[in-house]
């Protein structure tokens, strides 16, 4: 008679939400990063109230999120050398300061002073992503629970850019854009001091001085990683292009509503992905799962291609959505796997900065084909299409294979 072990009980998102901290820390998350979601908005809106003009706005929108994304190498390199909390309070009261000053500088500094004061705020953004992803391993060792805290977490990142859009929109009007930048910068205060002062983000300590030394920290540029992050720019492509092209839909069939709708349910699918791929425990190797995600996110771009109407497009997108979930989460495990246990924080804001650049290129270039309405429907399968074709070339390069990642707590390897 043969004994065999009971199968492991089913992981439930009650079980994830119930663990000690996993809903404070997720829920400060999320909210301390509306900001990225309510800052270019409210900014924009903020510049053509003032009389500043929608290109000035514009400008200013685009100048906040490209700094936020390029300074998320360094402070998530801050935040492996002198802690979370050390980093985090101290950036949110600068970000939250600067936005509360940009409606004061019109009638002083003139557009000098404003983009002065939205670069600063961009630069200040708290590195609450990396932050997080960096202390799954010390808040859920095992690593079931683990799994599915990064998939909740990845998909609900989607609700931020339904959410907070719609946020200001009713802020601005209801009373004025000045009062939609004070309640960005007092939720994204509010919401980092909740994550800043749980145990778990006072408790991460800076790796020793003696391994952030070694050779093996000091390299951040392993061809695995490069690869990763390279393809992972073609992913933020798909995402740019996407939201123009939904402008130009809008615009196209005289549907306001559709500039907002199509980005929407994009993340209605990366949330029901995410909720969905969380649930289960997946055989294989995180590489072919990334690899099988981002074939099923090309696919899902091509029915664009042929023009479809308003609501073929809405639910298409749906598609790719989904598997975006997929496909980030499988891109945080490979990066902890391949990254020094020193530098780990970093290496999660060079991802983070990958998807942000490729975003931005992709919506500088369909705004430029905005015109052209094959080219620009096209446009986010060109993008899906540079990821995979990187991500096949880098197959064996993304990791160990079979194996469970590996966690680090304190700057130190640890095992699940």
């Amino acid at each position: 008679m043969s004994l065999t072990a009971p199968p492991a009980p089913r992981i439930t998102y009650r079980a994830v939400l119930g663990s000690p901290y996993v809903a404070r820390l997720l829920g400060g998350t999320l909210t301390g990063r509306l900001p990225n979601a309510m800052a270019p908005v409210a900014i924009l809106l903020w510049a053509t109230a003032s009389g500043s003009g929608i290109a000035f706005g514009g400008l200013l929108s685009a100048l906040y999120g490209l700094s936020s994304a390029l300074a998320q190498p360094v402070t998530g390199r801050l935040m492996d050398r002198h802690g979370q909390s050390a980093v985090h309070l101290p950036a949110a009261l600068l970000n939250s300061a600067l936005l509360v000053a940009l409606p004061a500088s019109g009638p002083y500094g003139g557009p000098t002073l404003a983009t002065a004061l939205v670069i600063g705020g961009g630069l200040t953004m708290p590195p609450l992503e990396a932050g997080l992803r960096a202390l799954w391993p010390s808040v859920l060792p095992d690593p079931r629970l683990r799994h599915a805290a990064l998939a909740l977490d990845t998909g609900t990142q989607g609700l931020l850019y339904i959410v907070g859009p719609l946020l200001v929109a009713a802020l601005t009007s209801a009373y004025s854009p000045a009062v939609a930048l004070t309640v960005t910068a007092a939720l994204g205060l509010v919401g980092t001091t909740v994550v800043a002062l749980a145990a778990p983000s006072r408790r991460w300590r800076r790796a020793s001085s003696t391994s952030l030394q070694s050779p093996s920290v000091r390299r951040l540029t392993s061809p695995g990683l490069v690869l990763l992050f390279v393809s992972l720019t073609g992913i933020g492509f798909a995402i740019g292009a996407m939201n123009v092209w939904s402008i130009a839909m809008a615009e196209h069939h005289e549907q306001d509503m559709l500039s907002g709708v199509i980005p929407a349910a994009f993340s209605t699918g990366s949330l029901l992905g995410g909720l969905v791929y969380g649930r289960r425990t997946w055989t294989g190797t995180t590489a072919n799962r990334l690899i099988a995600a981002g074939s099923v996110f090309l696919a899902g771009w091509l029915p664009l291609v042929a023009l479809p109407g308003p609501l073929a497009a809405t639910v298409a997108v749906a598609v790719p959505g989904a598997f975006l979930t997929v496909v980030v989460a499988c891109a945080y495990v490979t990066t902890d796997a391949l990254a020094p246990a020193g530098r780990t924080s970093e290496a999660y804001a060079w991802l983070i900065l990958a998807i942000g650049v490729g975003q931005s290129a992709g919506t500088a270039l369909a705004g430029r084909l905005a015109e052209h309405p094959l080219a620009s429907a096209a446009l986010p399968a060109v993008g899906a299409a540079f990821a995979l074709t990187i991500l096949l070339a880098a197959r064996r390069r993304l990791g160990p294979t079979g194996q469970p990642p590996r966690g680090r707590l304190r700057g130190r390897h640890t095992t699940p």
